[in-house]
């Protein structure tokens, strides 16, 4: 265990400050302060490219109890900026457990805070809206009573509004993901930020896919010979994204089956000529309900996303290439939470249905672009 007793401090952007105990690594760190409300599968949170930049907050009080293993990370590295906990395990208990989740936080150079009121702050971001923070510790703690310059410090950190993040987090190079098995159809995906677990459960179903870079050209793409597109997850605000968007609509003309989450999803409304804009708090967890407006089925889902696509609800829209509906919604807010396009193959959802550490009743999804390709081959 590398969990001390030396005092550290989180300053938000408004002035309001919580004190607490350092956690991980010692030092300084600023970014968005948001709060993901599942209560498992923090490994994977902390390892989604979708939250660079942004300064974590556990709501569940109890984090670090499973310890930390080689087998669930959803990219190569933790990505998060900063890390706010209640009360971490003193000793973590599974039998998959390789060390603690403070030394692999210390290990990684992640700064980190524990003993938060987290309660208090989470209800302080749902009434103000996520907003800049930064964590203090150790020799980057200022003396007592000078918690002014510290805030000037916060101020001065980029926001996310404007921040494009996706080449910060994808691959440099291109790489595939074999099928498991026959191999049945070939997908380009565009990295934006890509979990692992995603072209993982296209895998499942025989599908080969190829893995690009988010500066991947229309050209390196149909250069896979792809069956279908895949647009990615990932962080950043999607106004600032206009390369993606171009080349969506460059595949959306030569009618290639496309399917997109999270990021992707904002990426595909803005290339069909929707706005997107930032939510107050945002989503992020994985126990979220969304409705299926297709099926009026109702399902619990894992979400992280600060931005959304500003489409209306009620009718279909008229766009350049045809008609597009809303066809999922966030039952707690009315968020646009899936686009569908009625006279091309092509949809996307705003949350995950590859889903670690779950839930899954979204996994269908993935089974809904294999019988897009299986009617485009047809």
């Amino acid at each position: 265990m590398t969990t001390t007793t030396a005092p550290a401090l989180l300053v938000l952007e408004d002035g309001r400050t919580f004190r607490g105990r350092a956690y991980g690594a010692a030092g300084e760190t600023f970014g968005e302060a948001v709060f993901a409300t599942g209560m498992t599968g923090y490994q994977e949170t902390l390892t989604d490219p979708s939250y660079h930049r942004q300064v974590v907050v556990m709501t569940a009080p109890h984090i670090g109890n499973t310890g930390v293993n080689d087998e669930d990370p959803e990219s190569r590295r933790i990505w998060v900026a900063g890390y706010v906990v209640r009360d971490p395990a003193r000793t973590p208990s599974n039998w998959r457990s390789r060390r603690s989740l403070d030394e692999e936080l210390a290990a990684q150079g992640v700064v980190g805070i524990s003993g938060v009121d987290t309660r208090a702050l989470t209800r302080h971001l749902r009434e103000r809206g996520a907003m800049r923070a930064g964590i203090f510790s150790g020799e980057a703690l200022a003396r007592p009573g000078d918690e002014a310059s510290l805030l000037a410090r916060v101020l001065a950190a980029p926001p996310m509004t404007g921040a494009h993040l996706a080449p910060e987090v994808a691959t440099t190079e291109p790489y595939v993901i074999p099928a498991d098995g026959e191999r049945r159809f070939t997908v380009a995906a565009i990295d934006l930020g890509i979990k692992g677990m995603t072209p993982r459960r296209m895998a499942e179903r025989g599908i080969e896919v190829h893995v690009l870079p988010a500066t991947a050209t229309l050209e390196q793409i149909y250069a896979t010979g792809p069956d279908g597109v895949f647009l990615s997850n990932g962080p950043g605000d999607p106004a600032a994204a206009d390369h993606p968007v171009a080349v969506t609509r460059g595949v959306l003309d030569r009618g290639t089956p496309l399917f997109g989450i999270c990021f992707g999803n904002q990426i595909l409304g803005r290339a069909l000529g929707f706005g997107t804009f930032k939510l107050k708090y945002g989503h992020r967890g994985i126990n979220q309900p969304v409705k299926d407006l297709t099926t009026g089925k109702v399902e619990v889902t894992a979400h992280n996303h600060g931005f959304a696509v500003d489409a209306p609800l009620d009718a279909a829209s008229d766009t350049p290439f045809g008609r597009v509906a809303v066809s999922h919604v966030c039952l707690n807010d009315n968020v646009v939470e899936g686009l569908r396009l009625l006279d091309r193959p092509a949809f996307s959802v705003q949350y995950h249905p590859e889903a670690a550490a779950g839930p899954h009743d979204a996994a269908y999804l993935f089974d809904r672009f294999v019988s897009l390709m299986e009617g485009e081959r047809a």
